[in-house]
């Protein structure tokens, strides 16, 4: 394993797959002459999840055996197609205990994550990394804007303790939040978090750039807080939404509670699947008043049972089993627990 990874990877049982969240600001001008190359090293190991390349880096989440995603992280750190350019890159592992992609999908597009703010570029200017184990602290001071810079389905999961929610449905709307809500002149401090750490280094740049005089970020994002940091000093609330089929994690990086909504795609807590407007695979609570995704669901839905009454497989089987596979054993966590608490078991 390449000395430069910025974790050490955790030991996994041979039984679960590995999942590796990766990014790196970096010079890629040749980013769609390295996407052929790394799809095809990708399909040859079965990794599946999403990586996207551009001319300023590399950024994505993908999953397989943990040989399978070793050898990736060598071939990105070592390999002559990269020739180095991604040494240093923010590395973290996980595991799952089921496959949580569908497909593999290597993408080439103009921005790993899209600002549209030609001025943010954080390959030459970014804010002040924080440690995880030295975020708290800083959190807790009084002269800090603590900002969370993810969009409003992840903030309504969890979020830290007495952070700013921006309201945004997508990270190009942080640059109005910014031009009316924050103010350089008086937002001397701001602290900023996101998911894994890639938006926040985006964000620091563009909020540098508008004269922000100091601006901070939690390095390594929630995921690398909620698997340092013990729960019982943690400021975090809540489940942490991740990108892929397990939906969200919690403290230790533990798949967590929350589901999808197959219409709508929206990550729903116990609260919102008690709600009178859902329906499993049909709607929720935050597309009610949407009849068309109903529409749609339902005849996915229909189109699945009619397969299966017919003994073929329907394309939307391995995602539908997948998803109830994962609720079951999130139940069946959830029963554990309470029967620990109540000390019925050792």
């Amino acid at each position: 394993m390449n000395a430069n990874l910025t974790q050490t990877a955790p030991t996994f049982k041979t039984s679960l797959f590995k999942v590796m969240a990766v990014y790196k600001f970096a010079q890629l001008p040749d980013a769609a002459a390295i996407v052929p190359a790394l799809e095809d090293f990708c399909r040859a190991r079965a990794v599946a999840g999403t990586l996207i390349l551009a001319p300023e880096g590399i950024n994505g989440t993908v999953a397989g055996s943990p040989q399978a995603i070793d050898a990736l992280a060598d071939f990105l750190l070592d390999g002559a197609i990269f020739a180095g350019r991604l040494v240093g890159a923010e590395i973290k592992y996980s595991a799952a205990s089921a496959m949580p992609f569908l497909r593999l999908k290597v993408r080439l597009k103009p921005e790993i994550v899209t600002l549209r703010a030609p001025e943010a570029n954080p390959a030459k200017t970014v804010g002040t990394y924080v440690e995880p184990q030295n975020w708290n602290a800083l959190i807790e001071r009084n002269d800090i804007v603590l900002l969370d810079t993810r969009n409003d389905y992840e903030v309504g999961l969890g979020t830290f303790s007495r952070a700013l929610d921006p309201a945004t449905k997508n990270f190009t709307e942080f640059k109005d939040y910014v031009a009316t809500h924050l103010d350089p002149a008086r937002d001397k401090k701001v602290a900023m978090f996101c998911t894994g750490g890639i938006r926040c280094e985006k964000a620091s740049s563009y909020l540098l750039s508008k004269g922000f005089e100091e601006v901070f970020h939690l390095k390594g994002g929630i995921l690398k807080y909620l698997e340092t940091v013990p729960a019982k000093d943690s400021r975090w609330q809540g489940e942490c939404f991740v990108f892929d089929e397990r939906v969200a994690v919690g403290h230790g990086l533990v798949e967590g509670d929350a589901t999808l909504c197959r219409a709508c795609r929206h990550p729903l807590t116990a609260a919102d699947r008690a709600d009178p407007t859902y329906q499993q695979d049909i709607c929720c609570p935050f597309c009610a008043d949407q009849p068309q995704k109903h529409a749609a669901a339902t005849e996915r839905h229909r189109q699945i049972e009619l397969a299966r009454a017919r003994g073929l497989e329907h394309m939307g089987d391995a995602s539908h089993n997948a998803a109830k596979a994962r609720k079951m054993a999130k139940q069946q966590r959830a029963e554990a627990n309470r029967a620990r608490a109540s000390g019925k078991v050792g």
